[in-house]
């Protein structure tokens, strides 16, 4: 369902990724995992189209995607949720769904986006800035949803989250994954909230792949080593 070959990425003149290659099946869970400012974010702007390939080829859906504009890949079937989640404050939440109904050409919001985030439901009529950081990353992945993507892109969806809604988001995810023909991709430090979610682990550090594993196979305390500064 996804890509990418070959991918080097720079800001200006400095190169932050550095010849990444990876595929992600459909109905996949990819973990990308590394410290701060080892790349992940760099690769995850890359792949929507936000900072452009020096070199290399991207390809949703084999289609290659490398030279779209940002607009022009949600349309090709990628969803982004950024770091920060970034939604609109001053709109109400059901206003925020609709943002993302554009591309999609929906007329209502689906009955299954409020299933899957009730709590949406429940304050549809409020404006996003009044939400919890959790209630705003749910938010964030609704919007996202209804743009009805083939690979949704989650950057560090539990940064500021408290445990309990953390699980209520890996919780959500796999329900994600078992309604939709989707292939997720998250970018994450957090390793509990990674096992509960990925089908498969891979480690980025400074710009390149260093270890890959199935979920299965996956050893904890060396995975641990990686992440710890």
């Amino acid at each position: 369902m996804l890509e990418v070959s070959d991918l080097h990425v720079s800001y200006g003149q400095s190169e932050v990724i550095h010849g990444i290659s990876f595929t992600a099946k459909k109905n996949e869970t990819l973990a990308i995992m590394g410290r701060n400012g080892m790349g992940k974010t760099t690769l995850f702007k890359s792949l929507i189209g936000i900072l452009e390939a020096g070199e290399g080829s991207i390809k949703i859906d084999g289609e290659d995607v490398t030279k779209n504009e940002s607009h022009q890949r949600v349309a090709n079937g990628i969803a982004y949720v950024p770091q920060g989640r970034m939604i609109f404050p001053t709109l109400t939440v059901q206003e925020n769904i609709e943002t993302g109904m554009q591309v999609s050409g929906m007329k209502r919001v689906p009955e299954d986006i409020y299933a899957l985030f009730p709590v949406l439901f429940d304050m549809r009529h409020r404006k996003g800035g009044n939400l919890s950081g959790g209630q705003q990353q749910q938010l964030a992945i609704a919007r996202a949803l209804v743009t009805n993507p083939k690979v949704l892109l989650l950057d560090e969806p539990t940064e500021g989250i408290q445990p309990s809604i953390i699980k209520d988001i890996a919780k959500i995810l796999n329900e994600i994954q078992q309604m939709r023909d989707i292939t997720i991709i998250v970018s994450e430090q957090v390793l509990s909230f990674t096992m509960a979610i990925a089908d498969r682990l891979i480690v980025i550090d400074s710009g390149k792949f260093i270890h890959e594993d199935l979920r299965k196979d996956v050893d904890v305390a060396k995975i641990s080593k990686y992440l710890s500064v």
